[in-house]
């Protein structure tokens, strides 16, 4: 019996394409050349090159190692100490009861990594990296909880083959592991409080990106605890708002609104967009930070419901990270993986997102543009008037 090739050594049929691919091909030989290597290097033309892209090959072999600095530079919380004064290295050690020593090798690796940097007399003062961690707390709960990404991803072969043994899927209780199981009661704070906090960098992008001035009542669905549209409501006070996420969630975001005032001006409506039916009366509906955490067949049912919900002419705004269409984009590997390990949903590019958008019956689909799109992206689609002249012409006259 002949032997099966093992994976290195099984020959596959190379595709043929255009001149784009033989160029390519062509630079895979060059770039894999020991020879043009040692020229590149010799030559004062091409060493900035050479020395560029190894640096950026360290940084993806070491970004272990800068996650753990951060993590513990949180977990002491250095930063925020020195917000408030540069320190020396013995004033840092008997505040955190480390070993001199220790905590240099980290004060030093983090001086490295730009979230601190070196003061006059010795001593130690925040970075330009380590200002926005000291200063935002979504920022640092963010730093905190993605320590089980990182156990997730110790092995990540294992992972990649089976994503169910992750632990981060329990910590969502609307993924399809949750809903088997069982989420506790105190699942639905603990995370709603976390993406409070994390959402405060997209609520300014998501405010600068679109004239909500256009509209008259908007229905925020995936909600949460109404960090979002209890912006919106205070940037537009001419605004009616409606929030809707599970009950669980839309109790504690009532309670959140009442505090802040917001009660008379924001209703809050408890459901599943699996399962029930969405509120109706808005003209504008935002979906921000929900698409990317389904399924296609579910987003698709959403944004068809969505759809159905709005009056002629009525919007869709849909804010949340979008891969980048080249696949150069150093954040989407971080979403690739989270969403694995979470157990629910996949990122997508505007592209993937405009085509479901348009399935669901949506026009004049289009990017807006957004001054800082690292933590979102923004898509803007309308139910046409067309769309009702069709209706009418048919008889069946949208009520």
């Amino acid at each position: 019996m002949d032997a099966v090739p093992s994976h290195s050594s099984m020959s596959l049929p190379v595709a043929t394409g255009g001149w784009r691919d033989r160029l390519a091909a062509q630079i895979d030989r060059w770039s894999t050349s020991p020879g043009l290597h040692r020229w590149a290097v010799a030559s004062s033309l091409t060493r900035w090159l050479v020395r560029r892209r190894s640096a950026r090959l360290f940084a993806c072999m070491a970004g272990f190692v800068h996650t753990q600095v951060l993590l513990a530079c949180v977990r002491l919380r250095l930063l925020e100490t020195l917000s408030e004064a540069p320190r020396t290295l013995d004033e840092l050690a008997h505040l955190t009861g480390l070993q001199a020593a220790s905590l240099q090798r980290l004060l030093d690796s983090a001086v490295a990594m730009g979230l601190m940097d070196r003061r006059s007399r010795g001593r130690y003062g925040l970075g330009s990296l380590g200002a926005p961690v000291a200063t935002h707390a979504g920022i640092r709960e963010m730093v905190e909880h993605n320590a089980t990404l990182y156990e997730d991803l110790r092995d990540p072969l294992a992972l990649l083959r089976d994503p169910n043994q992750a632990q981060m899927h329990t910590y969502w209780p609307y993924t399809p592991h949750q809903q088997r199981e069982g989420a506790s009661a105190d699942s639905f704070g603990r995370y709603s409080a976390l993406m409070s906090t994390s959402q405060r960098f997209v609520i300014d992008e998501l405010l600068a990106a679109y004239p909500f001035v256009d509209h008259q009542r908007v229905l925020d669905i995936g909600g949460g605890m109404g960090g979002w549209v209890g912006a919106l409501a205070q940037r537009h006070p001419h605004l009616q708002c409606t929030l809707f996420d599970l009950p669980p969630v839309a109790q504690l975001a009532r309670e959140q609104l009442d505090r802040q005032g917001l009660g008379e001006r924001i209703t809050t409506h408890g459901g599943s967009f699996i399962t029930d039916p969405l509120p109706r009366g808005a003209d504008l509906v935002t979906l921000v930070r929900v698409a990317h955490d389904h399924d296609d067949a579910t987003v698709l049912q959403l944004l068809r419901a969505i759809h159905d919900s709005l009056p002629l002419a009525g919007a869709l705004v849909l804010a949340e990270p979008m891969a980048n269409a080249e696949g150069q984009s150093p954040i989407d590997p971080y979403f690739h993986f989270y969403l694995m390990a979470m157990g629910s949903g996949r990122l997508r590019t505007p592209q993937a997102l405009s085509e479901l958008m348009a399935q669901a019956g949506f026009t004049h689909i289009e990017l807006a543009p957004n001054p800082m799109p690292l933590h979102a992206q923004v898509l803007v689609g309308r139910k046409s008037r067309a769309q009702g002249a069709l209706s009418h012409a048919s008889g069946n006259v949208t009520p």
